[in-house]
């Protein structure tokens, strides 16, 4: 959780999220690289690598010179301001923290892809405003298409988080058999903060609850995980289990491994990692399961 990418739109949501990496970078000694994804006319074939220009340095493809062209470049000037605006505002919230900004032109969820690979991301800390927003582009849509196909775990944080300190971190799963390709994911979290307390869930909507705590004190033992409570919660949704679960512990974040392959234990499913992550208070980790 070095290299961290921040998507920014300059909304609410895009800024508790470039605070939240400030906070992190400080603690992790890592850096942070702002993104802003330009969508323009030129969408489809344009690419730029910075805010300077485009990547070989030359006029848009397609462009021809007219209105499309004169309108990508007034956006630009506006982004160069806000992105400046950003390093001026990082410099004051965590002196000593590398912040470096970026702008890629292309669609959104596409340009966010193509950042990660460009910059070397392993984490992507992302503003979420959950469904029904329509005020900006970070709509749920684009936060669940990053946990789905980002390859770095997804950071998303919906809410002001003015001293992100991890005490309390939630960990739900079923604890059957694929779960162990998310420990070495869950290790790298617990290695960032080696004082928090783990929370192991298991939202338990049916079936033997016996069974169900014994899986997860095996997993907890097998694999010598320290300072651990565990709980079994009964809820009639798995997402809504999780949520309240973070709720009542009051989480400082909620770490959720994922697996897109239909026919895996219910809480390795990727749509029940989206759903909390654009719905629970505290920050929500995503990251995809080990092969």
């Amino acid at each position: 959780m070095k290299n961290i990418l921040v998507p920014t739109d300059f909304s609410a949501e895009s800024h508790y999220a470039f605070e939240v990496a400030l906070q992190l970078a400080k603690h992790t000694g890592g850096t942070v690289t702002a993104l802003h994804v330009l969508e323009t006319p030129e969408v489809a074939t344009a690419n730029f690598s910075a805010y300077g220009g485009p990547v070989n340095g030359n006029e848009l493809p397609n462009s021809d010179g007219g209105m499309d062209q004169l309108f990508t470049i007034k956006l630009m000037e506006v982004t160069k301001r806000r992105m400046h605006a950003l390093q001026a505002e990082a410099q004051r919230l965590a002196p000593g923290v590398m912040v470096k900004d970026a702008v890629e032109v292309n669609r959104i969820g596409d340009g966010i892809l193509a950042a990660i690979q460009r910059h070397g991301a392993d984490l992507v800390v992302m503003g979420a405003q959950g469904h029904g927003a329509m005020e900006h582009f970070f709509m749920g849509s684009n936060t669940e298409r990053m946990i789905r196909l980002a390859p770095c775990p997804v950071l998303t944080v919906k809410h002001q988080q003015n001293q992100f300190e991890v005490r309390n971190i939630v960990f739900p799963s079923d604890f059957s058999s694929e779960t162990a390709g998310a420990l070495q994911g869950l290790r790298q979290v617990q290695a960032a903060f080696p004082n928090a307390k783990l929370h192991l869930a298991h939202v338990l909507k049916h079936g033997d609850a016996n069974s169900a705590r014994q899986h997860m004190q095996s997993f907890a033992q097998q694999n010598q995980l320290g300072n651990v409570e565990m709980a079994l919660i009964e809820a009639d949704s798995t997402s809504k289990g999780i949520e309240g679960y973070a709720r009542e512990v009051k989480a400082d974040l909620v770490v959720i491994p994922t697996h897109a392959r239909s026919g895996l234990s219910g809480l390795l499913q990727t749509s029940i990692a989206e759903t909390v992550a654009t719905h629970a208070f505290p920050p929500v980790l995503t990251y995809h399961l080990a092969s």
